[in-house]
């Protein structure tokens, strides 16, 4: 009863908050208050979508994506108003979706990602450039110079290119038409990021390389224009008609790092990466308008970032935390650009979201997606091979499937693939975690990895483990530290005794170096409980002093005995390491930030770290390092096959993990696969396969005797 007086006054209060709420401003669009992002399918460009999405989260916004889509699924879906922005316009060539009526009017392109620097082009290793004066394309017409970059051995150079179905492709093709280098050029195409890994390993191994590159990509961070290669120039400028539309107004740049000449024409158009957005949603939206406008992401820091993916830090993971620190890094500036652009509102009217995505319908031809991992995936000679690749070829075979297989450059790419169902499944060496089975599905287990050691092979016979043991007692700091100690008492003492003995005694001479070595040879003897009796004190206080010095001769001669029996017992636990239990107390290799590297850390030994596995190699082949630890099939491949009779891995796998073929959720290819898999695994032809790329050593075996089950 006593509430009801308050009725009136409650709902009078209701109204007015109700009221302020509708007319307060509010950052979301006219439709949701959730900000919708895109990405492109090109992995090179989710850094800066991923600081972007940070960034407007920063804002108060929520964000929902940014999801990988296809260019022109992206400006169709803008247009439509189903997608806010992403920021991976290319322009001028996606110019030809801003000219197409249903599109144009009603998406707005908005600050700059990248301003300058977005350059393609051909380029060329600095040392072979320089030794044969090549600074245009055009160079190339000289059949001697071609065939430096011959690897097939027809003679012609051969231009790592584009993809089949990149634009790019068609460019260089009309290139080598147009400057008459059809006789003397040909342009290799297949996958671009293995063909590129290629090429830099060519390159570190001494050889030529001719390719097309473009900026930013990793392949630019890693051979820098300037210092490891060099831009080619191009005779005159000139596209396919087809590409006419993507020309820009001046082809020729200024200061480019790596051209020989300034102005530079690389022969491509020069770009600019901006961001793109629905018209309304930047109308409703004047705060994220605002950001887009302010940010600045500097090219190299791209560059880097992209170097960071080619190097193995590719899981999705990995691009969020380096756009977290990239902003932490950039901190003053990103608080700048949030003060000027932020909005004082919280975001409503949110729409629950469909989450949910269709099962893919079975296709004639499946779409295989791969990323290389030798020796599970490798790419070689424009092609394929490698363990996963057979026993895929072999699971094909009995369901009688018919696929094209492509290749991607990162892990992240591969299963965000997967995941938006783009191809029908991922093989090679994909970990089976159980944040990845929270959006995918996963065969059965194909392969047991993990980390192994690996040490250099040695004879087992008395003669070897008889030099090394003497090698390592030699060679052992612990011993000349002890006998530096027990010498140093030695001439202590022998100097007491000469100074108490040598007035009136004759068997300690006057003379300082002969009274001196008489008194050490003493001092010696007596400790050592020898006692010979040549030499004995005659003064009360030298006896004095010899007495003290035989009752402390069983300490120290017994110092001197555990010094030396350390040593030894050091010199066996650095002996032949056979298992993890060994580790401790030697000089292990890894590879930096991997899980090798990880694991490590919590092992009592001198860790190095080297950035490629060939490092890794050649440490242990110089003595720099008494064993390597690694991914166990990278470490078998090795032993079995280049370096057979030279190194062997030791032990058993740990810290292991499993791989499998990864699928969409709900694929209709899971269960057949799976069959066809585990017959394969029983019928002994996966044994059979395994044995020949890995060795001996069996996974299935090791299951067995570990798992009664």
């Amino acid at each position: 009863m006593r509430l009801s007086k308050f009725q009136p006054f409650l709902a009078l209060l209701c109204g007015v908050l109700l009221a302020v709420a509708l007319l307060t401003p509010q950052p979301g669009n006219a439709k949701t208050a959730t900000v919708r992002m895109a990405r492109s399918t090109w992995e090179t460009g989710w850094f800066q979508a991923e600081i972007v999405k940070q960034l407007i989260e920063d804002l108060g916004y929520d964000v929902s994506g940014p999801y990988t889509t296809e260019t022109e699924d992206f400006y169709r879906a803008a247009a439509r108003g189903d997608v806010d922005l992403w920021v991976n316009g290319w322009f001028p060539a996606h110019n030809t979706f801003l000219q197409q009526d249903e599109i144009g009017d009603r998406i707005v392109e908005t600050g700059f990602a990248i301003e300058r620097g977005v350059l393609q082009g051909y380029v060329v290793d600095l040392t072979t450039a320089e030794r044969l004066d090549i600074e245009n394309l055009e160079d190339l017409k000289d059949p001697e110079i071609a065939r430096v970059f011959d690897r097939d051995g027809n003679g012609k150079a051969d231009l790592i290119g584009c993809d089949e179905s990149w634009s790019c492709r068609e460019a260089i093709d009309h290139h080598l038409e147009v400057y008459g280098l059809q006789d003397t050029v040909e342009q290799i195409s297949g996958n671009y990021v293995p063909l590129m890994q290629e090429t830099i390993a060519r390159y570190r191994g001494g050889d030529p390389v001719l390719f097309f590159a473009w900026m930013p990509h990793w392949s630019l961070g890693t051979l820098v224009p300037g210092q490891d290669v060099r831009w080619l120039e191009v005779p005159f400028f000139s596209l396919p008609d087809s590409l006419a539309d993507t020309a820009s107004s001046v082809p020729t740049l200024d200061n480019i790092v790596g051209c020989q000449r300034n102005p530079c024409l690389l022969g491509f158009s020069h770009h600019t990466i901006r961001a793109v957005a629905n018209r309304e949603f930047l109308q409703a939206n004047p705060a994220v308008e605002l950001l887009l406008a302010l940010i600045d992401i500097p090219l190299e820091d791209i560059v880097a970032q992209n170097v960071k993916l080619a190097n193995g830090e590719d899981e999705l993971s990995d691009i969020v935390r380096h756009a977290r620190e990239w902003i932490e890094t950039h901190r003053d500036r990103v608080d700048r650009w949030l003060e000027l652009a932020s909005v004082d509102a919280e975001v409503l009217d949110r729409p629950p979201e469909d989450t949910d995505a269709a099962a893919p319908e079975p296709d004639k031809t499946l779409r295989v997606l791969t990323k290389p991992l030798e020796p599970l995936v490798i790419y070689r000679n424009q092609k394929y091979e490698g363990f996963c690749i057979e026993l895929w070829e072999k699971i094909a075979t009995e369901l009688d499937l018919t696929y094209r297989l492509d290749g991607v450059g990162t892990i992240a790419k591969l299963l965000d693939d997967v995941v938006r169902g783009t191809t029908d499944l991922a093989i090679g060496g994909i970990s089976i975690t159980a944040r990845r089975e929270e959006t995918l599905d996963f065969s059965y287990p194909f392969f047991e990895s993990g980390l192994q050691i690996m040490v250099l092979e040695r004879g087992n016979t008395l003669f070897n483990t008889l030099v090394s043991t003497l090698e390592s007692i030699v060679f052992s700091p612990h011993i000349y530290y002890g006998i530096g100690v027990f010498v140093l008492t030695l001439l202590v003492v022998a100097h007491v005794i000469w100074i108490v003995e040598r007035p009136h005694n004759p068997d300690f001479p006057q003379s300082y170096p002969l009274g001196i070595w008489e008194s050490f040879w003493w001092a010696a003897v007596t400790v050592t409980t020898v006692g010979y009796g040549d030499k004995t004190p005659k003064h009360p206080l030298g006896k004095f002093v010899a007495l003290v010095w035989m009752c402390a001769g069983y300490f120290v001669f017994a110092y001197f005995i555990a010094t030396m029996t350390t040593s030894f017992t050091l010199d066996r636990l650095d002996g032949p390491i056979r298992s993890i239990d060994d580790l401790p107390g030697h000089r292990i290799a890894t590879i930096t930030r991997s899980t090798g590297a990880e694991y490590l850390n919590g092992v009592r030994a001198t860790i190095l770290e080297y950035d490629r596995v060939e490092d890794l190699y050649d440490a242990l082949y110089d003595d720099r390092v008494d064993a390597i630890v690694y991914d166990a099939p990278v470490l078998q491949y090795y032993a079995e096959h280049e370096g057979n009779g030279r190194v062997q891995t030791v032990g058993s796998i740990f810290k292991r993990e499993s791989y499998g073929f990864a699928f969409p959720k709900n694929s209709p290819y899971l269960e057949a696969i799976d069959i066809t898999l585990l017959k394969l695994i029983e019928n002994g032809t996966y044994e059979e396969l395994r044995h020949r790329w890995f060795g001996e050593e069996s996974w299935i075996a090791e299951r067995t005797s570990s798992d009664p089950s």
